[in-house]
């Protein structure tokens, strides 16, 4: 398969996402109301986690196993990351685009974000965990990272429940276009 890595990193930047649909099929979507995970003081997440948190039980890292997070992402009975999506966000990765922020319980993947980094946005494509409070540990690691990092935007793409109890909220096309613009005129780096 030949991927065009310049366009589908194009598409990310103009606020396009991929995903496959039930047979399989990749193509491109927009949220018009799109949900966004807010690095600021709108951030919250539920008390319980605060003492999984200071007990220090998961340790963080950055790409460690990227591979382990796309399959744990895509690793659900009903899922949009078809095997073709899975390739290109290796390619992605290879390139320093696609990114994995993972939690880790002694040497054991306890859950992980899969985002794409363009400039100052993460554009958060999914989120798993194998450990409970794994993934929850790691948004609000990320969140806190993306902050030290001078990052503008997290687009976590469409709202659920489970992202309103971290604060997320929709902006309207035009409010995440402008955001979009200038998250893009940003260098920034997880690492």
């Amino acid at each position: 398969m030949q991927l065009d890595i310049t366009a589908i990193i194009e598409g990310y930047a103009q606020g396009y996402f991929l995903m496959a649909d039930e047979t399989g099929n990749l193509g491109w979507y927009y949220s018009r109301k799109r949900a966004l995970i807010p690095l600021d003081s709108r951030f919250r997440y539920p008390k319980s986690l605060r003492r999984v948190l200071n007990s220090d039980r998961f340790t963080v890292a950055i790409n460690q196993d990227f591979k382990a997070v796309v399959a744990g992402c895509a690793g659900r009975e009903s899922t949009w990351i078809s095997r073709e999506l899975q390739e290109i966000y290796w390619a992605l990765y290879q390139r320093g685009i696609a990114q994995s922020f993972e939690t880790w319980e002694g040497d054991r993947l306890a859950g992980g974000i899969l985002g794409i980094v363009i400039g100052g946005a993460f554009i958060g494509e999914s989120m798993f965990y194998r450990i409970p409070e794994g993934s929850k540990v790691a948004m609000v690691k990320l969140v806190q990272r993306l902050r030290e990092r001078g990052f503008v935007l997290f687009d976590a793409q469409m709202n659920n429940p489970h992202l309103e109890r971290f604060g997320a909220f929709s902006v309207t096309e035009k409010e995440y276009q402008t955001l979009l613009e200038q998250a893009l005129s940003r260098r920034c780096s997880l690492l």
